[in-house]
């Protein structure tokens, strides 16, 4: 059974169509990225899945039933943290428990066993302006993954960091995706991003978006930090070949 299944997806926002048909299957447990030009509609596939738009055509289930009222199936992480400022760390990390009506006690009770496991015990009185990038990363995907919902989803959660700060954050999510196997998809257009962490990789068309290739990651876990067989190089190159295909490069 699939943990999440789109067919035949297709939306347009005012008189753009931006996603043309599109299907595409996630297993419980499994990692897969969506990889796609700049533009294509990666991230409205998200707005999808969270119920901020609803589509012309084509339907999404959940574990073969449509998603609850609301989509609280999925915790959505977006590509910058969006912590707020004036919010200690952990009053950033339990406000998805709180909007979903857990009072604050309960909410500090669940995280606080966290926070070391996500590098950041001893952070949980400061202000974001007090923590690195990659400390904030962590801290919005402590916020994501505590509401303990399903599925995951991550919008190019890496894009604004630094390279080196980026390379930390993928190993980090990497070792806890090992331990915990959420059901995951993340957007990117960082092909090594996506080898790298993936079982699985569908390659998206210029907008309209349409699913123009998917690819299997079989290489055993963990990659990052490990070397890689000749066969990952090619499979990059693979995936390069097929996006400059759709940007005319």
């Amino acid at each position: 059974m699939s943990a999440l299944s789109l067919a035949n997806l297709a939306v347009t926002l005012g008189e753009t169509p931006v996603i043309d048909d599109i299907s595409l299957s996630v297993a419980k447990g499994e990692f897969v990225s969506i990889l796609g030009p700049s533009g294509c509609g990666k991230s409205t596939l998200f707005r999808l899945l969270t119920g901020a738009i609803r589509p012309d055509r084509g339907g999404i289930l959940v574990e073969n039933r449509a998603p609850g009222a609301g989509h609280d199936t999925f915790a959505f992480m977006p590509q910058r943290d969006a912590l707020m400022p004036w919010r200690r760390i952990i009053d950033n990390v339990t406000l998805g428990l709180e909007v979903q009506g857990m009072d604050r006690v309960s909410a500090r009770t669940r995280v606080r066993p966290l926070f070391a496991a996500f590098g950041l015990e001893g952070f949980e009185r400061c202000y974001p302006a007090q923590l690195s990038g990659g400390m904030r990363q962590r801290a919005a995907l402590l916020r994501t993954i505590v509401q303990d919902r399903p599925i995951l989803l991550l919008d190019e959660p890496f894009g604004a960091l630094d390279a080196l700060t980026r390379a930390g954050m993928q190993r980090f999510v990497e070792q806890r995706w090992r331990e915990a196997r959420w059901t995951t998809v993340l957007v990117t257009h960082d092909m090594r991003e996506a080898v790298a962490l993936s079982d699985r990789i569908y390659v998206l068309s210029r907008r309209p978006a349409r699913i123009i290739a998917d690819f299997d990651v079989p290489w055993p876990r963990p990659r990052l930090g490990s070397p890689l067989p000749p066969e990952a190089g090619r499979l990059e190159a693979e995936l390069l070949d097929t996006l400059l295909t759709q940007t005319g490069d």
